[in-house]
């Protein structure tokens, strides 16, 4: 509370600051827009046309921006400061290829719903359209992966859509929204006056939910033998934790937390059951099978989670919380939709909702299912198993680090076998599966949260796409503690073969990968390996006694499978368990 109250303080301060009218560029106009909006560290990358912007950042020493080694890792890193700390990521790249190594950032973005704003330069309003040195659509080449956009042609009108952009990107459903600034429009001048007011034509996100419906999901509760809570990563986006709990523990609902909604309610309360879908566990998945009322909370339905749609939930009467009204019905026939923020919905139904008391013999039958069915993987004493290392991660974190990941099976343990106690504590793409995601991502939650100790794991393949942006942890000293779950192999696409495709391995030995070691050496960062579990310990321990960045590269197993898996045209409960 304090901090909140000395930020807004210094807004206040900045504002009276630049209160009396001042002529002064477009590019001073951007950078004390981003001050008044409260951002505290912008992530980028210079280039032509964005060199007014930069020129402009020489003499405003309170204009915090950390130079990245490519745009990619500059959107990523954004992209972890958002889901980090819950404000609005910010990252600039200048035009043409400049921005359109944006494009994987923002799809990333957009497809978990992640606060952005995106800046861009582009050629001189003048030369828009002619193929110019540099020239790119971004606004065209992004529309289906923006919430907005903006090509700003008037530098008087850089103020406004400054603030609608943050005002977009953070409220409703958020999203990035990407603002264009040609060339000419950051060395234009005119008086700048701070944006006070947002009236954007068109968008009033619904919030507050029908109550009638509402009443609807009461009685449904207090008449379900069988009720099951799924919960997304909406809880945590709109802050609703502490509500999702109360709502849980009221009604005495066991419930399931998606990959994104991991964090949102605590892994260690008896009512949860773990991640559902593709590699969930066996009790979330047969829970979402038999229940009789699914009360689905700020997730999609995404194809992961479901399996074949035509065989998902059969028995259920289905109810949908969302934000967003197009996420209704899309891809599961919905009984009660309830449109409206998560936070406000929890908050209503809340004091209308009591235990549902026919639900004895279901509550005792999805714990039988949790003893019986664990994560279960064979330990070795001679070889380096991934889901042990994960477990040592967790135990000597208590489950308190802000965890970050790349894509693949490392990422799917890391869910599995981290048990995170808090929402923001765990940081991955979900819905576009975005290799590369998992350093640069780690690098913005600990600029987002430099207290908290910030874990990166990664395979083997993800961390060879941004490894540049180990020069970042280096220059800066941030201390992310950079974990590698070398298998020599791009593991998940290796399992899919094993299992699906006859095994018929093509292209995906990593034989030939750098000494991640010496490569992090290269960068001045401190590298450490281990290849069996005293090495490990041993590797672990010191890394985190060091203050600063370490990579910890761990040779594991390569014929290790994620377990238990749902094949694609099979039903959440038809899993392969594995040899356990």
């Amino acid at each position: 509370m304090s901090e909140k109250k000395t930020e807004l303080t210094s807004i206040e301060q900045l504002r009276e600051k630049w209160m009396k009218p001042e002529v002064i560029s477009g590019s001073e106009i951007l950078l004390r827009s981003l001050l008044l909006e409260g951002v505290e560290c912008v992530f980028g990358y210079p280039g032509g046309a964005v060199l007014y912007i930069y020129d402009a950042m020489y003499n405003y020493k309170e204009f915090k921006h950390l130079l990245t080694r490519h745009e990619q890792g500059a959107i990523h890193a954004a992209d972890g400061y958002a889901r980090a700390s819950g404000e609005v990521g910010v990252c600039i790249a200048t035009s043409g290829p400049g921005a359109t190594n944006l494009v994987t950032g923002i799809a990333t973005a957009y497809m978990d719903s992640v606060p952005m704003v995106v800046i861009t330069g582009n050629v001189a309003t003048t030369l828009i359209g002619t193929d110019a040195f540099q020239e790119a659509d971004i606004t065209g080449i992004t529309l289906p992966i923006t919430k907005h956009s903006y090509l700003v042609r008037d530098v008087e009108d850089l103020p406004r859509v400054i603030h609608e952009a943050f005002h977009i990107a953070n409220t409703g459903r958020k999203g990035p929204v990407l603002i264009d600034i040609p060339k000419d429009v950051s060395a234009a001048m005119t008086m700048f006056k701070p944006s006070e007011t947002t009236n954007v034509r068109g968008y009033s996100p619904c919030t507050v939910p029908n109550k009638l419906q509402l009443e609807k999901l009461a009685e449904a509760i207090s008449k379900a033998e069988r009720p099951y809570i799924l919960a997304g990563g909406g809880v945590i986006y709109s802050g609703a934790h502490d509500e999702l709990y109360e709502f849980a523990t009221r009604s005495d609902i066991p419930i399931t937390t998606t990959l994104l909604g991991l964090g949102g309610f605590p892994s260690g309360h008896e009512l949860w059951t773990g991640m559902p879908g593709m590699h969930g566990t066996y009790a979330s998945n047969n829970a979402i099978q038999q229940c009789d009322l699914l009360i689905n909370i700020g997730a999609r339905f995404d194809d992961r989670v479901t399996g074949k749609l035509n065989g998902f939930a059969p028995h259920a009467k289905i109810v949908h919380i969302d934000i967003d009204p197009a996420e209704i019905g899309k891809n599961v026939a919905v009984d009660i939709p309830i449109v409206g923020d998560v936070k406000t919905v929890l908050e209503m139904i809340n004091p209308m909702v009591s235990r549902a008391n026919k639900a004895d013999a279901w509550r005792t039958l999805i714990q039988q299912w949790k003893l019986d069915y664990p994560f279960r993987y064979t330990d070795s004493e001679e070889v380096l198993k991934p889901q042990w290392v994960i477990e040592m991660l967790n135990e000597t974190t208590k489950g308190e680090a802000i965890v970050t990941t790349d894509v693949g099976q490392h990422q799917m343990w890391a869910a599995q076998y981290y048990k995170f106690n808090k929402p923001r504590s765990w940081i991955t793409s979900g819905g576009l599966g975005t290799m590369g995601y998992g350093l640069p991502s780690a690098i913005g939650a600990q600029m987002a949260q430099p207290e908290r100790l910030v874990i990166s794991i990664n395979g083997d393949g993800g961390i060879q796409m941004c490894s540049q942006e180990l020069a970042i942890c280096a220059i800066n000293n941030i201390p992310v503690k950079i974990v590698i779950i070398n298998n020599q192999v791009l593991g998940m696409v290796r399992q899919w073969q094993e299992l699906i495709y006859n095994n018929r391995y093509s292209h995906i030995d990593l034989a030939g990968s750098p000494d991640f070691v010496k490569l992090a050496e290269a960068y001045g960062v401190k590298g450490l390996r281990a290849t069996n579990k005293e090495e490990a310990r041993i590797a672990w321990q010191e890394a985190l006694d060091t203050p600063g960045p370490v990579l910890l590269d761990f040779v594991v197993n390569k014929d290790e499978n994620v377990y238990p898996m749902v094949t694609q045209g099979s039903t959440i409960d038809q899993m392969l368990m594995g040899d356990e």
